[in-house]
């Protein structure tokens, strides 16, 4: 009977050190990115760079790299759940929330006070980092794309009067509109009509019309693709003309496929354009991209893609899985060089990088101009 209990013991005990060893063989990474509710296609296309980042580098410091997924159901209450779960249930080392800055505010609260880094890829609005110690991001923020696009509009189009069609139920649409207008209106040029709506909304046919009656000559609207194309169709189908302008989420071929004709001559700014690689790097991810998902590349998954890669790099410059070190690495970064660009963090734990604008050509985006910071 004791020498059955030994042998038990001893048999558990060996499974327990195996599971240990096991455990220590692995390093694990969380997402919380909508999967399912108004923002799923996004969350679709984050999880597209994240996958083909870690299919090119599935180990760091010799060790396999594991991604645990979070559905955070396009809602802000769960963006923060779900990275609390990935925290506490997973035991993660770090996390990714990119789309969709609402969810990226939340998530990084969350990963701050419980001192994991959260690298974010695509949320640009300034209160995504502010005030917090273990959040950074891959992407440039709104109050630089803002002023660049309200530059551009003035200065380049000759543009003096513009309107704003703005999604208040987004935090990235409301921040990227007032710092657009700010700009435009120091520059002396007149918002001639500021509208909202809200995020699935089907119909902008009362929106449009006031547009067209302030006599504006171009409509910047900073909201998500799917809504932005719905307003492109019915703004050409009421009869309005004007430059169409947005921020980093129309730079999304889906965009294109699904507004047609209306997205012609669109102007976006955006992380990097095809026709014009930043680095070696933005051709080799171009050449995988389509490789694997048989689309042209997008502004969301370049930079999850980013993301993943910079994380390692932090890892393996930290030379450890702690996730105080893997914070200190990030916020130490310099020069990073990305698909999307090079990236350099700031005190801020913002990525200092510049902006490019593409246009919509014949049904492809096509490189403008780049601004530097």
């Amino acid at each position: 009977m004791r020498k059955s209990l030994f042998v038990l013991t001893l048999a558990v005990l060996i499974i327990a050190i195996g599971g240990a060893a096991l455990a220590q063989d692995v390093i694990k990474l969380g997402i919380a990115e909508p999967m399912t509710g108004a923002m799923a296609v996004g969350g679709e296309l984050c999880m597209r760079g994240y996958e083909l980042a870690h299919e090119q580098k599935p180990e760091v410091l010799g060790k396999k790299v594991e991604l645990i997924l979070v559905d955070n159901k396009s809602d802000k209450v769960e963006a923060a759940n779900a990275v609390s779960r990935l925290i506490e249930r997973d035991g993660v080392v770090g996390v990714f929330v990119s789309y969709g800055s609402g969810m990226a505010i939340p998530g990084g609260e969350v990963a701050n006070k419980a001192g994991i880094p959260l690298l974010s890829g695509t949320a640009t609005n300034p209160l995504v980092t502010q005030g917090k110690d273990f959040v950074f991001r891959t992407c440039f923020i709104d109050p630089f794309q803002g002023e660049v696009m309200a530059r551009y509009t003035f200065e380049n189009l000759g543009i003096k009067k513009a309107a704003l069609l703005v999604d208040i139920a987004q935090d990235y649409s409301v921040g990227l509109a007032n710092f657009y207008k700010r700009t435009f209106e120091e520059l002396g040029g007149e918002i001639v009509s500021d509208t909202k709506y809200n995020t699935g909304d089907q119909d902008f046919s009362a929106q449009l019309s006031q547009i067209i009656a302030s006599g504006a000559e171009a409509l910047f609207f900073p909201g998500y693709f799917g809504d932005v194309a719905l307003i492109a169709i019915q703004g050409r189908e009421l009869g309005y003309t004007g430059q169409y302008l947005g921020g980093d989420t129309l730079h999304n071929p889906v965009l294109i496929e699904l507004a047609g004709e209306a997205a012609e001559g669109l102007i976006a700014s955006t992380f990097f354009a095809e026709d014009q690689p930043a680095t070696p790097e933005s051709e080799k991810y171009a050449t995988l991209f389509r490789a694997k998902y048989g689309l042209a590349p997008d502004a969301v998954s370049i930079l999850t893609y980013d993301s993943y890669n910079l994380m390692l790099d932090a890892i393996e410059r930290a030379g450890s899985s702690d996730p105080k070190a893997i914070r200190d690495a990030l916020a130490a970064t310099k020069g990073f060089q990305g698909a999307g660009g090079s990236v350099t963090i700031n005190e801020t734990g913002d990525a200092i990088k510049p902006a490019v604008l593409v246009k919509v050509v014949n049904g492809e985006y096509k490189y403008e101009t780049t601004v530097t910071p």
